[in-house]
Protein backbone atom coordinates (compact mmCIF):
# COMPACT_ATOMS: atom_id res chain seq x y z
CA UNK A 1 0.00 0.00 0.00
CA UNK A 2 3.08 2.66 0.56
CA UNK A 3 4.41 1.54 -2.64
CA UNK A 4 1.51 1.89 -4.62
CA UNK A 5 0.68 5.27 -2.69
CA UNK A 6 4.02 6.62 -3.45
CA UNK A 7 3.23 5.80 -7.39
CA UNK A 8 -0.01 7.64 -7.25
CA UNK A 9 1.96 10.58 -5.51
CA UNK A 10 4.32 10.82 -8.38
CA UNK A 11 1.84 10.49 -11.26
CA UNK A 12 0.02 13.20 -10.28
CA UNK A 13 2.85 15.12 -10.00
CA UNK A 14 4.89 14.31 -12.91
CA UNK A 15 1.97 13.38 -15.42
CA UNK A 16 -1.31 15.19 -14.13
CA UNK A 17 -0.34 18.22 -13.50
CA UNK A 18 1.89 19.19 -16.22
CA UNK A 19 -0.60 18.00 -18.31
CA UNK A 20 -3.42 20.21 -17.09
CA UNK A 21 -1.11 23.10 -16.97
CA UNK A 22 -0.05 22.67 -20.30
CA UNK A 23 -3.78 22.50 -21.28
CA UNK A 24 -4.57 25.55 -19.21
CA UNK A 25 -1.75 27.89 -20.59
CA UNK A 26 -2.09 26.61 -24.16
CA UNK A 27 -5.59 26.34 -24.64
CA UNK A 28 -5.96 27.49 -28.28
CA UNK A 29 -3.53 25.13 -29.20
CA UNK A 30 -5.32 22.45 -27.30
CA UNK A 31 -8.64 23.34 -28.64
CA UNK A 32 -7.31 23.34 -32.22
CA UNK A 33 -5.38 20.40 -31.93
CA UNK A 34 -8.20 17.87 -33.90
CA UNK A 35 -7.95 20.17 -36.55
CA UNK A 36 -4.39 19.52 -36.93
CA UNK A 37 -4.58 16.42 -36.55
CA UNK A 38 -7.59 16.15 -39.23
CA UNK A 39 -5.37 18.18 -41.48
CA UNK A 40 -2.52 16.00 -41.41
CA UNK A 41 -4.71 13.15 -42.79
CA UNK A 42 -5.94 14.49 -45.21
CA UNK A 43 -2.56 15.15 -46.75
CA UNK A 44 -1.73 12.08 -46.10
CA UNK A 45 -4.07 10.78 -47.84
CA UNK A 46 -3.38 13.42 -50.62
CA UNK A 47 -0.33 12.40 -51.63
CA UNK A 48 -1.54 8.57 -51.16
CA UNK A 49 -4.40 9.14 -53.69
CA UNK A 50 -1.66 10.76 -56.30
CA UNK A 51 0.61 7.62 -55.92
CA UNK A 52 -2.01 5.82 -56.30
CA UNK A 53 -3.06 7.67 -59.56
CA UNK A 54 0.53 7.65 -60.95
CA UNK A 55 0.53 3.88 -60.10
CA UNK A 56 -2.44 3.12 -62.12
CA UNK A 57 -1.55 5.31 -65.75
CA UNK A 58 -2.41 3.57 -68.56
CA UNK A 59 -1.96 4.08 -72.34
CA UNK A 60 -4.92 6.04 -73.70
CA UNK A 61 -3.77 7.34 -77.09
CA UNK A 62 -0.95 6.96 -79.08
CA UNK A 63 -0.03 9.15 -82.04
CA UNK A 64 0.65 7.78 -85.33
CA UNK A 65 4.46 6.72 -86.47
CA UNK A 66 5.44 10.03 -89.15
CA UNK A 67 6.91 9.63 -92.46
CA UNK A 68 10.03 10.55 -91.09
CA UNK A 69 10.78 9.19 -87.96
CA UNK A 70 13.07 11.60 -85.06
CA UNK A 71 13.92 11.27 -81.59
CA UNK A 72 11.07 13.20 -79.68
CA UNK A 73 13.01 15.75 -77.62
CA UNK A 74 10.92 17.93 -75.54
CA UNK A 75 7.11 18.37 -75.05
CA UNK A 76 4.57 21.45 -73.64
CA UNK A 77 1.12 21.55 -73.77
CA UNK A 78 -0.98 24.79 -74.42
CA UNK A 79 -2.18 26.50 -71.14
CA UNK A 80 -6.24 26.23 -71.61
CA UNK A 81 -8.20 29.41 -71.31
CA UNK A 82 -10.38 29.59 -69.16
CA UNK A 83 -12.62 26.34 -68.40
CA UNK A 84 -11.71 24.64 -71.80
CA UNK A 85 -9.48 22.04 -72.25
CA UNK A 86 -6.07 22.36 -73.76
CA UNK A 87 -6.21 21.76 -77.26
CA UNK A 88 -2.38 21.49 -78.73
CA UNK A 89 0.28 19.29 -78.25
CA UNK A 90 3.99 20.81 -79.34
CA UNK A 91 7.06 18.61 -79.21
CA UNK A 92 10.71 19.21 -80.75
CA UNK A 93 12.32 16.88 -82.96
CA UNK A 94 15.73 15.72 -83.81
CA UNK A 95 15.22 16.16 -87.38
CA UNK A 96 14.96 20.38 -86.62
CA UNK A 97 11.11 20.73 -86.57
CA UNK A 98 8.45 21.31 -84.34
CA UNK A 99 5.33 19.45 -84.73
CA UNK A 100 1.62 20.17 -83.00
CA UNK A 101 -0.99 17.52 -82.24
CA UNK A 102 -4.41 17.72 -80.82
CA UNK A 103 -3.86 16.99 -77.44
CA UNK A 104 -6.74 14.84 -76.73
CA UNK A 105 -6.28 12.67 -79.75
CA UNK A 106 -2.88 12.66 -80.81
CA UNK A 107 -4.02 13.95 -84.51
CA UNK A 108 -0.95 15.49 -86.62
CA UNK A 109 -1.62 18.93 -87.09
CA UNK A 110 0.83 20.25 -88.61
CA UNK A 111 4.73 21.23 -88.41
CA UNK A 112 7.18 23.67 -88.34
CA UNK A 113 10.92 23.48 -89.38
CA UNK A 114 13.72 25.36 -87.58
CA UNK A 115 16.44 24.62 -90.58
CA UNK A 116 19.31 24.93 -90.91
CA UNK A 117 19.47 25.58 -86.78
CA UNK A 118 19.03 22.76 -83.62
CA UNK A 119 16.13 23.24 -81.54
CA UNK A 120 16.32 23.46 -77.84
CA UNK A 121 12.53 23.02 -76.38
CA UNK A 122 9.26 24.02 -77.08
CA UNK A 123 7.10 26.54 -74.88
CA UNK A 124 3.30 27.50 -74.92
CA UNK A 125 2.48 31.68 -74.00
CA UNK A 126 1.20 31.71 -71.33
CA UNK A 127 -1.45 33.51 -71.73
CA UNK A 128 -2.54 32.60 -75.50
CA UNK A 129 -2.59 28.83 -75.58
CA UNK A 130 -1.82 28.95 -79.70
CA UNK A 131 1.12 30.73 -79.86
CA UNK A 132 4.39 28.06 -79.43
CA UNK A 133 7.98 29.13 -78.70
CA UNK A 134 10.95 27.55 -79.33
CA UNK A 135 15.53 28.89 -79.12
CA UNK A 136 17.81 27.43 -81.87
CA UNK A 137 21.01 26.92 -82.49
CA UNK A 138 20.79 29.66 -85.42
CA UNK A 139 20.59 32.47 -82.26
CA UNK A 140 16.71 33.35 -82.76
CA UNK A 141 13.96 32.59 -80.58
CA UNK A 142 10.94 32.11 -83.21
CA UNK A 143 7.13 31.73 -82.20
CA UNK A 144 4.13 30.09 -84.60
CA UNK A 145 0.89 30.93 -84.36
CA UNK A 146 -0.51 26.90 -84.61
CA UNK A 147 -3.58 28.03 -85.76
CA UNK A 148 -2.01 29.48 -89.17
CA UNK A 149 -0.87 26.71 -92.02
CA UNK A 150 1.97 29.20 -92.65
CA UNK A 151 5.23 28.11 -92.28
CA UNK A 152 6.36 31.75 -91.07
CA UNK A 153 7.02 32.88 -87.94
CA UNK A 154 5.17 35.23 -86.50
CA UNK A 155 7.52 36.30 -84.40
CA UNK A 156 11.44 36.23 -84.15
CA UNK A 157 13.59 37.14 -81.39
CA UNK A 158 16.95 37.66 -82.14
CA UNK A 159 20.74 37.13 -80.50
CA UNK A 160 23.66 39.01 -80.98
CA UNK A 161 26.55 37.68 -83.53
CA UNK A 162 27.76 34.11 -82.56
CA UNK A 163 25.31 33.65 -80.34
CA UNK A 164 24.24 29.81 -80.34
CA UNK A 165 20.78 28.92 -78.25
CA UNK A 166 20.88 25.60 -76.10
CA UNK A 167 17.84 26.68 -73.81
CA UNK A 168 15.29 28.75 -72.67
CA UNK A 169 12.00 29.76 -71.37
CA UNK A 170 9.01 32.56 -71.42
CA UNK A 171 8.10 34.03 -67.61
CA UNK A 172 4.52 33.66 -66.47
CA UNK A 173 3.44 37.42 -67.99
CA UNK A 174 4.43 36.88 -71.24
CA UNK A 175 6.30 39.59 -70.82
CA UNK A 176 10.35 38.19 -70.84
CA UNK A 177 11.82 35.98 -73.18
CA UNK A 178 15.33 34.66 -71.74
CA UNK A 179 17.58 32.27 -73.46
CA UNK A 180 21.25 30.96 -72.32
CA UNK A 181 23.77 30.36 -75.23
CA UNK A 182 26.62 27.61 -75.77
CA UNK A 183 30.04 28.90 -74.82
CA UNK A 184 31.86 30.40 -77.69
CA UNK A 185 35.27 31.20 -76.71
CA UNK A 186 35.43 32.93 -73.22
CA UNK A 187 31.84 34.41 -73.98
CA UNK A 188 28.25 32.61 -72.21
CA UNK A 189 24.83 34.41 -72.24
CA UNK A 190 21.64 35.26 -70.88
CA UNK A 191 19.60 37.09 -73.59
CA UNK A 192 16.20 38.93 -72.53
CA UNK A 193 13.75 40.27 -74.87
CA UNK A 194 10.71 42.06 -74.07
CA UNK A 195 7.88 39.59 -75.39
CA UNK A 196 5.41 41.98 -75.48
CA UNK A 197 3.08 41.88 -78.55
CA UNK A 198 3.05 38.51 -79.66
CA UNK A 199 -0.21 37.47 -78.93
CA UNK A 200 -1.22 39.76 -81.28
CA UNK A 201 1.43 38.31 -83.89
CA UNK A 202 3.30 41.38 -85.04
CA UNK A 203 5.89 40.03 -87.47
CA UNK A 204 9.16 42.53 -86.97
CA UNK A 205 12.24 41.01 -85.32
CA UNK A 206 13.22 42.39 -82.04
CA UNK A 207 16.62 43.03 -80.52
CA UNK A 208 17.57 42.22 -76.96
CA UNK A 209 16.84 43.91 -74.14
CA UNK A 210 20.32 43.00 -72.92
CA UNK A 211 22.46 40.13 -71.24
CA UNK A 212 23.73 38.66 -68.44
CA UNK A 213 27.07 37.55 -68.96
CA UNK A 214 29.50 36.68 -65.87
CA UNK A 215 27.11 34.15 -63.58
CA UNK A 216 27.91 30.61 -65.66
CA UNK A 217 30.77 30.00 -67.74
CA UNK A 218 29.85 27.26 -70.12
CA UNK A 219 27.05 26.21 -71.90
CA UNK A 220 23.75 27.17 -70.47
CA UNK A 221 21.71 24.40 -70.64
CA UNK A 222 18.33 25.34 -68.89
CA UNK A 223 16.20 28.17 -67.97
CA UNK A 224 13.56 27.96 -66.24
CA UNK A 225 11.08 31.72 -64.87
CA UNK A 226 9.20 31.17 -61.76
CA UNK A 227 6.13 29.40 -62.07
CA UNK A 228 4.07 32.78 -60.65
CA UNK A 229 7.01 35.50 -59.25
CA UNK A 230 7.28 37.08 -62.94
CA UNK A 231 10.64 38.67 -61.68
CA UNK A 232 12.69 34.99 -61.10
CA UNK A 233 14.54 33.27 -62.96
CA UNK A 234 16.60 29.42 -62.51
CA UNK A 235 19.29 28.50 -64.69
CA UNK A 236 21.42 25.99 -65.34
CA UNK A 237 25.12 25.09 -66.49
CA UNK A 238 27.16 22.63 -67.72
CA UNK A 239 29.68 24.19 -65.39
CA UNK A 240 28.07 22.72 -62.31
CA UNK A 241 25.66 25.96 -61.46
CA UNK A 242 22.26 26.50 -60.91
CA UNK A 243 21.88 29.98 -60.31
CA UNK A 244 19.02 32.02 -59.29
CA UNK A 245 17.79 35.55 -60.38
CA UNK A 246 15.80 38.56 -59.20
CA UNK A 247 15.86 39.98 -63.14
CA UNK A 248 14.08 43.04 -61.58
CA UNK A 249 17.21 44.31 -59.96
CA UNK A 250 19.26 46.81 -62.46
CA UNK A 251 22.42 44.82 -62.94
CA UNK A 252 23.69 41.43 -62.73
CA UNK A 253 25.92 41.10 -59.69
CA UNK A 254 22.53 42.65 -57.45
CA UNK A 255 20.27 40.04 -59.54
CA UNK A 256 22.04 36.94 -58.33
CA UNK A 257 19.79 35.49 -55.37
CA UNK A 258 22.27 32.46 -55.28
CA UNK A 259 24.84 30.10 -56.58
CA UNK A 260 23.63 26.16 -55.88
CA UNK A 261 27.06 23.65 -57.03
CA UNK A 262 25.82 20.54 -57.99
CA UNK A 263 29.51 19.78 -59.06
CA UNK A 264 28.35 18.23 -62.56
CA UNK A 265 26.86 18.87 -65.36
CA UNK A 266 23.12 20.07 -65.18
CA UNK A 267 20.51 18.78 -67.01
CA UNK A 268 17.11 19.55 -65.79
CA UNK A 269 16.22 22.15 -63.54
CA UNK A 270 12.79 23.13 -61.89
CA UNK A 271 11.38 24.55 -59.13
CA UNK A 272 9.33 22.91 -55.99
CA UNK A 273 7.93 23.58 -52.56
CA UNK A 274 5.18 25.48 -51.08
CA UNK A 275 5.47 28.94 -52.99
CA UNK A 276 7.88 27.63 -55.15
CA UNK A 277 11.02 28.55 -52.70
CA UNK A 278 13.05 25.36 -53.23
CA UNK A 279 14.51 23.96 -56.68
CA UNK A 280 16.39 21.00 -58.15
CA UNK A 281 18.29 19.64 -60.45
CA UNK A 282 19.12 16.59 -62.00
CA UNK A 283 22.60 16.15 -63.77
CA UNK A 284 23.60 14.41 -66.98
CA UNK A 285 25.90 11.68 -64.74
CA UNK A 286 22.26 10.63 -63.23
CA UNK A 287 22.88 12.60 -60.30
CA UNK A 288 19.76 14.85 -58.13
CA UNK A 289 20.42 17.93 -56.09
CA UNK A 290 17.82 19.73 -54.14
CA UNK A 291 17.93 23.24 -52.47
CA UNK A 292 15.59 25.55 -50.08
CA UNK A 293 16.52 28.94 -51.25
CA UNK A 294 14.10 30.12 -48.27
CA UNK A 295 16.83 29.45 -46.00
CA UNK A 296 19.01 31.57 -47.27
CA UNK A 297 18.83 34.22 -44.82
CA UNK A 298 19.11 31.37 -41.71
CA UNK A 299 22.19 28.90 -40.25
CA UNK A 300 20.05 26.07 -41.74
CA UNK A 301 21.66 24.55 -44.05
CA UNK A 302 20.06 25.04 -47.76
CA UNK A 303 20.49 21.58 -49.72
CA UNK A 304 17.71 19.21 -48.57
CA UNK A 305 19.34 16.28 -50.69
CA UNK A 306 21.88 15.43 -52.59
CA UNK A 307 22.28 11.82 -54.84
CA UNK A 308 25.57 11.44 -56.55
CA UNK A 309 24.18 8.59 -58.75
CA UNK A 310 19.81 8.27 -58.70
CA UNK A 311 20.37 5.25 -60.45
CA UNK A 312 22.39 3.22 -57.41
CA UNK A 313 19.98 4.46 -55.08
CA UNK A 314 16.56 3.88 -55.88
CA UNK A 315 15.49 0.28 -55.44
CA UNK A 316 13.51 -1.43 -58.43
CA UNK A 317 12.30 -4.93 -58.01
CA UNK A 318 13.20 -6.80 -61.67
CA UNK A 319 13.90 -3.67 -63.38
CA UNK A 320 16.69 -1.17 -63.26
CA UNK A 321 17.02 2.58 -63.89
CA UNK A 322 19.24 3.78 -66.54
CA UNK A 323 18.77 7.69 -66.61
CA UNK A 324 16.47 10.29 -65.65
CA UNK A 325 14.36 12.41 -67.67
CA UNK A 326 13.22 15.54 -65.52
CA UNK A 327 10.71 16.06 -62.61
CA UNK A 328 7.52 17.91 -61.65
CA UNK A 329 6.42 19.37 -58.27
CA UNK A 330 2.51 18.38 -57.60
CA UNK A 331 0.50 21.09 -55.82
CA UNK A 332 -1.91 18.98 -54.36
CA UNK A 333 0.57 16.31 -52.81
CA UNK A 334 2.90 18.41 -51.74
CA UNK A 335 5.57 16.25 -53.72
CA UNK A 336 8.28 16.39 -55.62
CA UNK A 337 8.36 13.30 -58.30
CA UNK A 338 11.21 12.43 -60.38
CA UNK A 339 10.83 10.73 -63.92
CA UNK A 340 13.48 8.23 -65.07
CA UNK A 341 13.24 4.89 -67.02
CA UNK A 342 15.09 2.50 -69.35
CA UNK A 343 16.42 1.90 -72.49
CA UNK A 344 13.93 -0.75 -73.34
CA UNK A 345 11.55 2.39 -72.82
CA UNK A 346 10.15 1.76 -69.19
CA UNK A 347 9.40 4.66 -67.65
CA UNK A 348 9.81 5.32 -63.23
CA UNK A 349 7.67 7.87 -61.47
CA UNK A 350 9.86 8.49 -58.31
CA UNK A 351 9.20 10.22 -55.24
CA UNK A 352 11.14 12.38 -53.91
CA UNK A 353 11.33 13.56 -50.23
CA UNK A 354 14.24 15.08 -47.41
CA UNK A 355 15.01 11.20 -46.52
CA UNK A 356 15.89 9.94 -49.77
CA UNK A 357 14.21 8.32 -53.16
CA UNK A 358 11.54 6.14 -53.28
CA UNK A 359 9.88 4.05 -56.68
CA UNK A 360 6.03 4.89 -57.01
CA UNK A 361 5.62 2.95 -59.63
CA UNK A 362 6.50 1.82 -63.21
CA UNK A 363 4.93 2.51 -66.53
CA UNK A 364 5.39 -0.30 -69.16
CA UNK A 365 4.18 -1.67 -72.46
CA UNK A 366 4.73 1.85 -74.11
CA UNK A 367 7.80 2.78 -75.63
CA UNK A 368 10.31 0.94 -77.11
CA UNK A 369 13.44 2.94 -76.65
CA UNK A 370 15.09 5.82 -74.83
CA UNK A 371 12.36 8.33 -73.13
CA UNK A 372 13.65 11.86 -73.91
CA UNK A 373 10.31 13.76 -72.93
CA UNK A 374 7.18 14.26 -70.87
CA UNK A 375 4.62 16.66 -69.68
CA UNK A 376 2.39 16.23 -66.91
CA UNK A 377 -1.13 17.49 -66.76
CA UNK A 378 -2.14 18.06 -62.96
CA UNK A 379 -5.41 19.07 -64.31
CA UNK A 380 -6.46 15.53 -65.17
CA UNK A 381 -3.28 13.82 -64.00
CA UNK A 382 -2.66 12.99 -67.22
CA UNK A 383 1.20 11.96 -69.14
CA UNK A 384 2.42 13.12 -72.26
CA UNK A 385 5.98 11.14 -73.17
CA UNK A 386 8.30 11.08 -75.66
CA UNK A 387 11.21 9.16 -77.05
CA UNK A 388 13.86 8.15 -79.21
CA UNK A 389 11.00 5.25 -80.93
CA UNK A 390 9.31 8.60 -82.42
CA UNK A 391 6.54 7.99 -80.51
CA UNK A 392 4.14 10.17 -78.64
CA UNK A 393 2.20 8.34 -76.06
CA UNK A 394 -0.75 9.64 -73.71
CA UNK A 395 -0.80 7.98 -70.37
CA UNK A 396 -4.21 8.68 -68.41
CA UNK A 397 -5.64 6.48 -64.64
CA UNK A 398 -7.26 3.74 -65.85
CA UNK A 399 -7.42 4.14 -69.53
CA UNK A 400 -7.58 1.33 -71.80
CA UNK A 401 -5.67 1.66 -75.62
CA UNK A 402 -7.27 -0.25 -78.54
CA UNK A 403 -4.11 -1.38 -79.49
CA UNK A 404 -0.78 -2.22 -77.90
CA UNK A 405 1.65 -2.77 -80.42
CA UNK A 406 4.99 -1.30 -79.77
CA UNK A 407 7.03 0.34 -82.42
CA UNK A 408 10.54 -1.10 -83.26
CA UNK A 409 13.43 0.86 -81.82
CA UNK A 410 15.32 3.94 -83.87
CA UNK A 411 18.69 3.40 -84.64
CA UNK A 412 19.60 7.49 -85.45
CA UNK A 413 21.78 9.51 -83.82
CA UNK A 414 20.63 11.89 -81.24
CA UNK A 415 20.98 15.70 -80.90
CA UNK A 416 21.16 15.44 -77.47
CA UNK A 417 23.59 12.76 -77.12
CA UNK A 418 25.61 14.67 -79.37
CA UNK A 419 25.93 17.79 -77.49
CA UNK A 420 26.27 16.16 -73.88
CA UNK A 421 29.54 16.64 -72.12
CA UNK A 422 29.74 15.43 -68.53
CA UNK A 423 31.47 18.25 -66.13
CA UNK A 424 33.43 16.22 -64.08
CA UNK A 425 35.67 19.07 -61.87
CA UNK A 426 34.16 20.66 -58.55
CA UNK A 427 33.35 23.73 -58.57
CA UNK A 428 32.89 26.26 -55.67
CA UNK A 429 29.45 27.88 -55.22
CA UNK A 430 30.32 31.67 -54.82
CA UNK A 431 26.91 32.33 -52.70
CA UNK A 432 25.67 30.13 -49.30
Amino acid sequence: DVIAGFLYAILILVVIHPVVDLIDNFNLTYKYAPLIIIRTALEMTAVEKIDEQLASLQIAKRSTLSEEPAYLLDIDVSKPAQSESSPFVAVSCSNKSIRVYNRETLNFLREYSSCPGILSGVRFAHRCDSIVFSACSDGTVKCWDVRLATQKAVQIFSGYPSNAFSSFDINCSDLIVCAGTEKVEKDTFLVFWDARGITNCASAAKEPLGVYSESHNDDITKICFHPFETNLLLSGSTDGLVNVFDINKDNEDDALIATCNSDSSVGFIGWSGKDYKQVYCMTHDEGFCWWDIARLDTDEPITLLHVLDVRNTVCIENDSLHYLVGGLYHEKADKLFLVGGTSTGNIHLISCGPNGLSLVGTLCGGHSATVRSFCWNLTDESLLTGGEDAQLLLWKPGAVERSLTKKVSMKIASSVQKRVRVHNSSLKSRKK
